[in-house]
């Protein structure tokens, strides 16, 4: 199974958001089927098949996430960041802004799943295949 030096050095690769489809094929390539990314701190897990699950530790300090979710703050984010206008730190600062608790890609059905801190699906958004 994969271990989270492999993910890193995928990682390591991503400069934008406009990289993401790439990083997402290298993660398919090491078995990861899906992952969960909290936005107040960067904490990620990672799935694979068979059970089995690996996490990462924060990547930055606590954010807080607004009370009051915007799909369409999340939206405007989503697009600049697509673009390759901002870096990772400034989308999920953004994403906090716009109420997002954590968002969730899935690698089998390519997409990626936006949640509200109530569970609210916020934004479902195709991943590109490049």
């Amino acid at each position: 199974m994969f271990t989270i030096d492999q993910i890193q050095a995928a990682h390591s690769k991503v400069k934008s958001g406009a990289d993401f489809p790439a990083y997402v094929q290298d993660l398919k390539s090491l078995g990861v089927t899906h992952y969960e990314l909290m936005v107040e701190d960067g904490r990620t897990v990672y799935f694979g098949e068979n059970n089995y699950t690996t996490s990462g530790k924060s990547k930055y300090p606590k954010k807080v996430i607004s009370e009051i979710s915007s799909p369409e703050k999340l939206k405007k984010a989503l697009i600049i960041h697509q673009q390759g206008q901002t870096d990772f730190l400034t989308f999920c600062q953004q994403a906090a802004d716009a109420g997002v608790e954590k968002w969730s890609t899935d690698l089998m059905n390519m997409e990626v799943i936006y949640f509200s801190k109530q569970g609210e699906k916020l934004v479902v958004e195709a991943i590109p295949l490049r």
